[in-house]
């Protein structure tokens, strides 16, 4: 029987029939109940099946939204069934992450299926708006950017969701936190929308409300996530924000929070984990205003300063009470509230602090005072304190964070930076605090000291570092600072010497690498590009075989120090100079023979590629909380990676140099060792110098050579003086004869010229003269004949045109024809007249043609006038030619006369006699001749 009944049932449905048929009554039904009592069904096998709820009835399920938003019953089905959707059973076969991202497209591709979604928080349901943020976040998570696009869009959606903050329904308000949160960490036009409805204020008072950072929870956590959303990188949120009077809020809060840890009561252990969460969260807050080189850094530095935001801070970083954690981040932060800001910086070092730990020294140098029985010390003393002074490894991250506000203290303020190194020198000289001196530690540190605490000696390296880099004036100062009293008989050492006498004697005995670095990375910043540091390093020549030896000795897994000693080797060569107390020629040699270029290279090479230099950028630089007790593995600082960096292909290059090529070196405008160029320069001159000598000892030579050719040429000259007399006295005899008839001849002539070419020039100018006076006179009769005619003829005109008019006035009294026809008589008499006019225009055009026809002939006039001058002006010229030449030939009578009684001494000289009277006849008649030309 049962088997017969077993038999005629029917066969069983499977799940996916279920869930196929409750999606097609879900699609047509028109009975609220009915797609009510088809998405509780769908609900069932949403954890289980998703993908198979998904794909047969999701977008029935979005229609139902738009459909039945009056439900409230329905619509809470229908997002729990949407939300099951999103996060199935891990144990589901059917359950991926990719349901999740097809889910979310299908919302995403229609802006109204996000916008029914924001509708739903304008309803007061409870289910209905958590399940509406619960499911936005949702289709958020998996696709971040087109969420946040239709958010965008949507009419009043960011003003719904940040009203969801003053909801009193604590689920509702923090899921409405949480998905703002998901909404905008990326998009700045967003973030200010979101900032314009008034979402800090409404932030604030959250936060205020679960408590404030002491005894607030997970929410207050949140509300910082969302503050740093809308402020990191946004300039306009950040402006608005201290406009609106916020950043006065933010010092509240770590008022409160100090004040708390300050109370009687203190803060009680369960609630320290959340607090430090909190302040923690908040001082990163702090620090999205302050980043380096940002537009409104300078502003946002200010605010806090002025508001005693920094105040708040710097005591928080002082409260011993606090986690490590908290008061390195608070140092850190500190640190960038005065970096950069000259006021800031100058009002800092005034600040004062509460400081347990404190040498009694540096109480009495800072003038500590007591305030409620609370120690105060100024803040740079307990900043030094902090970083030299604690030995304790749980606080490294507080010692570098103190380093980091100690360098931010004197950072690009040179006044600040030189007074605090000065302060450091004076200290160390009068040894009055020891403790906390940065040149007391790098110089007379004990090896127990150096051994316990290796991040003691690294830390004041790293502070003279950048109290010294790129500036020569602060290495100057450091330079002058040495050891030993010659009068005593002890050796006087440099700080240089000092500071690598310790890396020597720490690379013997084995030291941690870490004080090596130190000293490695500071000897680096100061000797390079400093000739005279490195001067000062090679007056101690041994330093140089210490590092030579500890490169080529060292293992193939120690890279670090033996790199940076690479490195300083080359910086030593590269600004070493001839005159350097070990020659630049023989650094070179020493480098080549006892290291090689090979070795050199791959030990600079290998320290580029080690992951602490190369990935310094993203590895911590704290102590890590899995390391325990163990020391942290932060070797370098930052800057000194930078230059590392910088410089590295300079420092490969730098033993391939030659020896005689020298480094110029520009500090201050002022060259510092010896230029390239002027070494080229000296030996181009030098070259030039050695063959101008050459060629002066050639020319010598000729020079002798032609003196035996002259004086040969003398002899000959003197033999033939003889032969050459005679022949001068028959042609003096010759001048004498022809002289005074080439000089009467030549007179005439050129008086006859003369005299021709003044009467010629005189015949032209009157014939000019004459022609011009001509043209201008019938120029004249033209136009006053031209004129006078057309005087006439306007006259004429005049009492034409007076007669017309008495005769049209005449007329007018007659008949309405007689008019009409005098009219018409008058028209053409009148057009007559206007063409007997213009007839008259066109004469008296004429006339001004032909009086510009004749000022033209008058300019032609002038211009032969002118031509006549220039032809006058060749004549005259000829004519002074001529004088030129009659001086010319006078000059040359004088010569001659000259020459005549040269030789007449000559032969008075020789034994020949020459008659007095034949002198005086020839004085006579050279004077009478001289007389004439001159007349």
């Amino acid at each position: 029987m049962f088997r017969i009944l077993e038999s005629q049932a029917p066969a069983k449905q499977t799940a996916t029939d279920t869930i196929s048929t409750l999606s097609s009554r879900l699609q047509s039904a028109t009975l609220l109940e009915d797609r009510r009592a088809a998405i509780l069904g769908l609900r069932s096998f949403a954890k289980a099946y998703p993908a198979s709820v998904a794909s047969g009835a999701l977008r029935g399920l979005i229609s139902s939204l738009n459909n039945d938003a009056g439900d409230v019953d329905t619509i809470k089905v229908v997002l729990e069934t949407l939300l099951m959707l999103f996060n199935p059973h891990e144990t589901s076969p059917e359950a991926s992450d990719d349901i999740a991202l097809w889910l979310a497209d299908e919302f995403t591709q229609r802006q109204d299926n996000i916008t029914v979604l924001l509708d739903l928080l304008d309803t007061p349901d409870f289910y209905s708006r958590l399940y509406a943020l619960q499911l936005i976040s949702a289709i958020s998570s998996a696709r971040p950017e087109r969420t946040q696009e239709c958010v965008f869009v949507a009419p009043l959606g960011i003003s719904r969701l940040v009203a969801i903050l003053e909801d009193r329904r604590e689920p509702v308000r923090s899921e409405g936190l949480v998905l703002l949160t998901l909404l905008t960490p990326s998009s700045p036009e967003l973030q200010k929308l979101v900032a314009f409805e008034n979402a800090f204020d409404r932030v604030f008072a959250l936060i205020d409300a679960e408590g404030s950072l002491t005894h607030g929870g997970i929410v207050v956590q949140d509300c910082l996530s969302l503050l740093a959303n809308l402020l990191r990188l946004n300039v306009s949120n950040q402006s608005f924000f201290r406009e609106t009077g916020c950043v006065t809020k933010l010092a509240k809060l770590l008022g409160e929070a100090v004040k708390e840890q300050e109370s009687a009561d203190g803060v009680a252990e369960w609630a320290k984990s959340q607090r430090d969460k909190n302040l923690w969260g908040l001082l990163a807050v702090l620090r999205l205003f302050l980043v380096d080189g940002g537009l409104g850094t300078q502003a946002n530095q200010i605010a806090f300063w002025q508001s005693g935001v920094l105040v708040q801070v710097l005591q928080l970083a002082f409260t011993r009470a606090l986690d490590v954690t908290i008061r390195a981040e608070a140092l850190t932060t500190c640190a960038d509230m005065i970096r950069g800001h000259a006021t800031i910086q100058e009002g800092f070092a005034q600040l004062e602090v509460p400081f347990s730990r404190l040498d009694p020294a540096i109480k009495q140098l800072s003038g500590s005072a007591e305030t409620n029985g609370i120690q105060k010390v100024n803040v740079i003393h307990c900043l030094l304190d902090l970083v030299l002074a604690s030995t304790s490894s749980h606080e490294f991250d507080a010692r570098l964070s103190a380093c980091e506000c100690i360098k931010a203290y004197f950072f690009k303020h040179v006044p600040i930076r030189m007074h605090f190194l000065r302060r450091a020198i004076e200290g160390h000289v009068s040894g009055e605090d020891d403790v906390v001196n940065i040149l007391t530690t790098l110089i007379d540190d004990s090896d127990v000291k150096r051994s316990t605490d290796p991040y003691r000696p690294w830390l004041a390296a790293v502070l003279l570092f950048h109290l010294i880099y790129e500036d020569p004036q602060a290495k100057s100062l450091a330079m002058s600072v040495t050891e030993g009293d010659a009068e005593h008989g002890e050796e006087v050492i440099t700080c240089i010497q000092a500071i690598a006498g310790n890396l020597i004697d720490g690379l013997q005995k084995g030291d941690d690498e870490r004080v090596s670095v130190g000293y490695l990375m500071l000897l680096c910043g100061w000797l390079f590009e400093d000739p005279d540091a490195v001067n000062d390093f090679l007056g101690e020549g041994s330093s140089i075989e210490s590092l030579i030896q500890t490169v080529a000795q060292s293992s193939m897994d120690k890279v670090i120090v033996p790199g940076l000693c690479a490195i300083l080797l080359g910086i030593i060569y590269e600004f070493s100079t001839k005159d350097s107390p070990v020659p630049r020629a023989t650094l070179h040699s020493i480098l080549a023979s006892r290291l090689s270029r090979d070795r050199y290279v791959d030990k600079i090479t290998k320290l580029r590629e080690h992951h602490l230099v190369r990935d310094f950028e993203v590895l911590p630089q704290r102590l890590v909380s899995d390391q325990g007790g163990a020391i942290p593995d932060v070797y370098f600082d930052k800057t000194f990676i930078h230059f590392l960096k910088d410089n590295f292909s300079r420092l490969i290059r730098a033993i391939d140099r030659d020896p005689g090529m020298e480094i110029a070196v520009m500090a201050n405008g002022v060259q510092k060792g010896i230029s390239r160029e002027l070494v080229d320069s000296l030996r181009g001159q030098l070259d030039d110098r050695n063959q101008a000598l050459q060629k002066a000892e050639s020319d010598l030579l000729s020079l002798e050579r032609r003196l035996g050719q002259e004086q040969a040429d003398h002899r000959r000259a003197k033999e033939s003086a003889s032969v050459e007399l005679s022949r001068i006295k028959s042609v003096n005899q010759g001048l004498q004869n022809h002289h005074e008839d080439d000089l009467h001849r030549l007179h005439s002539e050129h008086k006859a010229a003369a005299d021709s070419m003044q009467r010629r020039y005189e015949g032209d100018m009157q014939a000019i003269q004459i022609q011009l006076q001509e043209l201008r006179r019938n120029t004249d009769e033209d136009a006053v004949k031209v004129r006078d005619r057309n005087e006439a003829e306007v006259k004429d005109l005049k009492s034409t045109v007076q007669k017309l008019e008495i005769d049209l006035e005449k007329a007018s009294k007659d008949h309405m024809q007689d008019l009409q026809t005098a009219h018409e008589e008058y028209c053409t008499q009148l057009n007559a007249l206007q063409s007997r006019l213009e007839r008259a225009e066109g004469k008296a055009e004429e006339a001004d043609a032909r009086a510009k026809r004749a000022a033209e002939e008058i300019q032609d006039a002038k211009s032969r006038a002118s031509k006549a001058d220039d032809d006058l002006m060749v004549k005259e010229q000829a004519r002074k030619a001529a004088q030129s030449e009659l001086d010319d030939l006078l000059m040359v009578l004088g010569d001659l006369e000259e020459k005549r009684a040269k030789d007449k001494k000559r032969l008075k000289a020789l034994g020949e006699q020459v008659s007095d009277a034949e002198d005086e006849g020839n004085g006579e008649s050279d004077e009478d001749e001289r007389e004439k030309a001159t007349a």
